[in-house]
């Protein structure tokens, strides 16, 4: 307890009197018993606090109350920057007003510490929030914690919020690689960078694929090593490259500058070994955009721009003429084979808003899936074939694919045509899931958000 005192007392010295912009949360400290933690008692801390910051985004109220449990010895002070105090109860954390909860966005935690006891314990963090307009916000945060009926719950907090940007500072993105699990909605982030990362393809063997600056790399999930894709002569990759069902290859659309066509944008289809080598050329005709491969690895599907009109074609990568698939006004994008080999899926503008379709594989039967007010875009099958994950514009963005928008993921349950929201409304568009970003076991869905700074 003396221990737990003194550190009470540290805690409240450095948001009164600490010398940069903050606004504190402290709560008052209660006895621990000491004994070790356990590593399952550190994870579903972790997940809790996940949870937590995940709940108070989507604006899930039942879900964040669940993260919380007010006793009479938990109390919420916030210190502010001028070194004033504020009472505030707990009461208003666990049973919130409505114009503070359900922003959107994402809080992503580092630098984890913790003791935790029989029933009892803390643990602190950083954390960067990033808001769905993409402004971060940082601050340094304890959490106090009890375990009630064999689950930990949160009793209160503290925080030190600043400001981390310099003044005069140039304004860049910050890029946050993360996945979300379909069935309980957690979302972790293996890759926060400085650098625009785009558009993550899942490896079974453990690794992501993405695109930055005309260059690949790969992501390790489990190490979190990051290493250039050796490309071969393309350099200047866009985020539409796809990973082959046999694993054997890696389809790219490379700007191929030397082409002669006026077009200002010179994108070809073309693929190489999966660990990485010389390209081999797919396509002849720019502009091509590669988005999938049928179950036998032998065609790829693709958006290609012919006559001034953006349509779904498919190819066989030995070689031949391209098929056209779609022929109606406006843009068909982001085509994606169904496990099965039986539909395309794709994005449409052909009613005069962006929504999700379906064809048979060969063109015929369209089906339109989704008949909502917002942009919807880019659909991917699970391996499974049970579900597709898309990226839904909280706007009407015509047929623009834009970065820096609000927009959230969505999944369909393809049996029942059910839509729920997957993340709540983050800062994100170009970029963040382009292409096909499923895990192997269907479970995981790896996307792209960011921030500017």
């Amino acid at each position: 307890m003396k221990r737990l005192y003194h550190l009470f007392i540290r805690i409240r010295s450095l948001l009164l009197y600490r010398p940069i912009k903050c606004i504190g949360i402290l709560l008052i400290l209660l006895p621990l018993k000491f004994n070790a933690q356990s590593s399952n008692d550190s994870l579903a801390v972790i997940q809790l606090l996940q949870k937590e910051g995940l709940t108070w985004r989507l604006g899930d109220r039942e879900g964040h109350a669940a993260c919380w449990q007010e006793r009479p010895y938990s109390k919420i002070l916030i210190a502010t920057k001028d070194g004033n105090m504020l009472d505030i109860p707990v009461s208003a954390i666990i049973n919130p007003s409505d114009d503070m909860i359900g922003g959107g966005g994402f809080a992503v935690h580092t630098n984890h510490k913790m003791a935790l006891y029989d029933t009892n314990g803390w643990v602190s963090h950083d954390e960067v929030s990033i808001d769905k307009f993409g402004k971060e916000t940082h601050s340094y945060e304890m959490r106090m914690l009890e375990k009630i009926s064999g689950n930990w719950k949160l009793v209160g907090q503290t925080g030190l919020f600043f400001d981390a940007k310099k003044e005069g500072a140039k304004i860049d993105t910050t890029s946050y690689v993360h996945t979300v699990d379909i069935n309980t909605g957690l979302i972790e982030t293996p890759l926060v960078t400085k650098e625009h990362f785009e558009a993550p393809n899942w490896h079974p063997d453990g690794y992501l694929i993405l695109n930055s600056k005309g260059k690949l790399h790969t992501l390790d999930l489990t190490t979190k090593e990051l290493k250039i894709l050796n490309t071969g002569f393309a350099d200047r990759n866009n985020n539409d490259h796809v990973i082959s069902p046999d694993l054997k290859w890696l389809g790219i659309s490379h700007v191929d500058d030397a082409d002669p066509s006026p077009k200002a944008y010179k994108s070809k289809v073309y693929y190489l070994p999966i660990e990485g080598g010389e390209p081999i050329q797919v396509t002849t005709e720019v502009m091509s955009f590669l988005h999938g491969w049928t179950p036998d690895s032998k065609t790829v599907a693709y958006t290609g721009e012919r006559n001034g009109n953006f349509d779904i074609y498919t190819m066989d990568i030995r070689g031949g003429k391209e098929k056209r698939l779609t022929r109606t006004k406006g843009l068909d994008d982001g085509p994606d084979y169904s496990p099965d080999g039986k539909y395309i899926y794709l994005n449409s503008y052909r009613t005069g808003h962006m929504q999700i379709w379906r064809m048979r594989a060969n063109g015929s039967k369209p089906e339109q899936l989704t008949f909502d007010e917002n942009s919807n875009w880019f659909p991917h099958p699970s391996p499974d074939g049970k579900w597709i994950v898309y990226i839904a514009y909280m706007s009407d963005q015509k047929e623009a694919h834009l970065f820096g928008k609000q927009v959230k993921l969505r999944l369909m349950n393809l049996e029942t045509k059910e839509i729920t929201d997957l993340t709540p409304e983050f800062f994100g568009g170009q970029g963040t899931i382009n292409v096909p970003s499923w895990s192997p076991d269907s479970k995981k869905v790896a996307f792209v958000s960011y921030s500017l700074n």
